[in-house]
């Protein structure tokens, strides 16, 4: 995001964040990460359709159902660490970074084993198979290296590095998804597949080891005097990323439980879909953090606020190009992704859509609030976004299946966005306008594209492209296209690893 020069001069090396230089490298870092995720997603391309295909509809609701698992497991033993690292790596002085670091880095390897055990835990007190529960174990190993791989990786983003970044995301999607073509090509079974997360994992990790070695510690420190002050200091966040991962996969966990395996199978064919693109506004956000970390612990207000501005309305037309591309294109969507089997997926994806508006407000706002230690604000949104997940799922799957699932889920999401936004207008009164008017205008102007579904006998691929067109000509004729959009794009073709 562009910000306005307001820093302080010192004598290290990360004074970048102070400086004019440092929403430019937030934009170009933003554009490089955005690159590279189209270049993941071009290559799940490749790999998504034929694992859907050859697992079918019943095994692959089972592989969602595993690594959603897996996946709120880690959350819940995250801890939130990875975003505390890169805030503390932003905001405090060479040595004091080291310290902290190694402390994390012990943190990390315990909470891994916690981890372990939970998951294999819960997945054999679910009742699931023999096969899903060492699948589990398999799966939660390889999640692991992940988290501790994207650890290491903070002080890459903490000196915007982001070629880096992108390059380790590149071989590890580039991993999986050559794997995933080798597995199905050989027949292979369900529980092969989740051996990939420990592949890439280690391949990742291995060079992420090499390139970090000069800018932060890698020995871990196990001192618990000094864990507790910081885990005190953390807890509140710790438990809102924990509560956050759950909110968000209690439909697929619910589906598993509450409905049949061919509607759980629908479920997780939509739920893939968004998994992968709410990823997208939190790579944006998560550019520019840093700036956001830096600004809020040198008590800069104007500047705060200025760069706040700029990341909610980039986050908030990105979300709402996306929901808007997947309200008129879910049919190609799912087509490609697993063909005739799972039209009634199609219906499902369309529902689902609409939380990416929900999720680039939600995320946006987050950022902000964690960038001034509103910890126990996160915490008490995301309690609202579950409580409300865990009621609607209940309420809505047993009758509405698949389709009420994805209604749980857009309700939960939008519950966040409000909770948080509440929080963060509640700590900074002068941001209402920022966080409420101009995004609700924004989406407006999508929904007011949508209207070429109308068109009569327009196939769904150019009434997409058309919707598109409109939106984007919407934003520009009013002026609420973001000049870093307009920046982004420019950058797109420009970018080099930094």
């Amino acid at each position: 995001m562009t910000v306005e020069p307001r820093g302080l001069e010192e004598p290290e090396r990360e004074h970048l964040l102070d400086s004019s230089r440092a929403g430019p490298a937030a934009v170009r870092g933003s554009a490089l990460r955005s690159t590279g995720y189209v270049a993941g997603l071009g290559l799940s391309l490749i790999s998504a359709p034929l694992l859907t295909r050859h697992l079918g509809t019943v095994e692959f609701g089972q592989y969602i159902a595993v690594i959603s698992l897996v996946t709120i497991v880690a959350g819940l033993t995250e801890g939130g660490l990875n975003s505390i690292a890169l805030r503390e790596y932003a905001a405090r002085g060479v040595t004091e970074r080291a310290t902290v670091m190694q402390d994390l880095i012990g943190i990390r390897l315990a909470l891994s084993v916690v981890a372990g055990l939970i998951a294999v835990g819960l997945a054999a007190i679910f009742g699931y198979a023999s096969p899903l529960v060492l699948g589990t174990a398999v799966a939660v190993s390889g999640q692991m290296l992940q988290v501790f791989q994207t650890l290491l990786g903070t002080s890459l983003q903490g000196e915007m590095r982001f070629g880096w970044i992108t390059g380790l995301e590149l071989v590890r999607q580039s991993v999986s998804v050559v794997l995933i073509v080798v597995l199905v090509l050989a027949g292979a079974g369900l529980l092969p597949f989740f051996a990939i997360p420990v592949v890439a994992g280690v391949a990742t990790l291995s060079i992420t080891l090499r390139i970090v070695r000069g800018l932060i510690p890698l020995r871990p420190a196990f001192h618990p005097a000094r864990w507790i002050p910081l885990l005190r200091d953390t807890l509140p966040f710790a438990a809102a990323i924990a509560v956050s991962v759950l909110y968000f996969r209690v439909g697929v966990i619910a589906m598993s439980l509450l409905a049949s395996s061919v509607q759980t199978g629908y479920f997780a064919a939509s739920f893939r879909v968004i998994e992968v693109l709410v990823g997208v506004p939190s790579l944006i956000a998560a550019a520019a953090f840093p700036i956001l970390a830096r600004t809020a612990a040198r008590h800069d207000e104007e500047r705060l606020h200025y760069a706040a501005g700029r990341l909610v309305e980039v986050t908030i037309v990105l979300g709402t190009f996306l929901s808007l591309l997947l309200l008129l294109g879910a049919k190609p969507v799912i087509d490609i992704l697993g063909g005739a089997a799972f039209a009634p997926s199609i219906p499902v994806l369309r529902i689902q859509g609409l939380a990416l508006m929900a999720t680039c407000v939600a995320v946006s706002a987050g950022y902000v609030l964690l960038a001034l230690h509103r910890h126990r604000a996160i915490l008490i949104a995301n309690a609202a976004a579950l409580t409300a997940s865990v009621i609607l799922s209940v309420a809505l799957i047993p009758t509405l299946q698949a389709q009420g699932a994805a209604v749980a889920v857009v309700l939960a999401e939008f519950t966040l966005a409000a909770a948080q936004v509440a929080m963060l207008v509640r700590a900074r009164p002068h941001l209402l306008r920022t966080f409420l008017v101009r995004p609700l205008t924004i989406v407006a102007m999508g929904a007011t594209a949508c209207a070429v579904a109308l068109i009569p006998g327009l196939p769904a691929v150019m009434m997409t492209a058309l919707g598109a067109v409109a939106f984007a000509a919407l934003l520009s004729v009013t002026g609420y296209l973001p000049p870093e959009v307009r920046e982004l794009v420019g950058t797109l073709g420009r970018s080099r690893p930094t």
